[in-house]
């Protein structure tokens, strides 16, 4: 009898974490959820489990080694890694940007994901046929005024996930990156403004149809559903009213 695939799935909690959790138990996963919100992951293990699927959570803080590489003693092999804890703060200039924002967003952007790619790794390999996540963002691709800090987090991503790639190659783990743009959940603008939901609303205003975290957790569903041999390198997925950072269309 086979084992079910186990897959773990950080920054679970909420938006595209929480809807690509849902994705990969109905697609046949026992899904992990990881996240610093103990009552919504354990909340949404129940939701998943009362579908009649498989799912634990854990109360993990991507940024703290010790409790990562404590949660990874739990795992001999392992078949999916998503690593979606992350996030943006704050959208001002360069010039003016807290050194403290860049700092906190490149410490769970890029060495959560490190921690934890680390830890997982030798469970990964071990199963035979591992795939890794890493969910960047079309900002670790081009710039864009007001998101310096985010920009330099997100490119941090991106070459850590084609670095890696390179560096695995002939071992049994597959290295994806998927890069969405614009994503409406309920909550990355706002705590990119501290609570201000006006600000927040803003980001959207106008745009017919801006993706859900359904739409990418759909995307990450069917890149890690491909035959063992088919790697997805980089998928960069947008909805279609923005061709890029910074040219979107407006109906105001």
């Amino acid at each position: 009898m086979t084992a079910t695939p186990i897959a773990v799935v950080t920054g679970a909690s909420s938006g595209i974490g929480a809807a690509t959790a849902r994705t990969l138990a109905a697609a046949g996963f026992r899904v992990v959820l990881t996240a610093r919100r103990k009552d919504r992951i354990e909340a949404l293990a129940a939701e998943i489990t009362d579908a009649g699927h498989e799912a634990t959570a854990y109360a993990l803080d991507v940024t703290d080694r010790a409790a990562v590489d404590e949660f990874a003693t739990a795992f001999r092999s392992l078949a999916l890694l998503v690593n979606n804890a992350g996030g943006a703060l704050g959208a001002d200039p360069v010039a003016t940007g807290d050194p403290a924002d860049w700092r906190q967003m490149y410490e769970t952007n890029v060495i959560g994901t490190l921690n934890v790619t680390q830890a997982l790794l030798p469970a990964l390999t071990a199963g035979g046929d591992g795939t890794i996540v890493i969910l960047s963002s079309t900002a670790a691709l081009s710039s864009y005024e007001g998101g310096g800090g985010y920009v330099a987090a997100k490119h941090g991503e991106h070459v850590l996930a084609e670095t890696l790639r390179l560096e695995i190659v002939g071992t049994p783990v597959r290295v994806i990156e998927v890069a969405p743009g614009m994503v409406k959940t309920d909550e990355f603008a706002t705590t990119r403004f501290r609570g201000d939901t006006e600000k927040a609303a803003k980001v959207y205003a106008g745009v017919d149809a801006p993706l859900t975290a359904e739409d990418v957790a759909d995307t990450i569903g069917w890149a890690v559903t491909r035959p063992s041999h088919v790697n997805i390198d980089l998928l960069v997925v947008r909805p279609r009213a923005q061709a890029s950072n910074t040219k979107v269309h407006r109906v105001l």
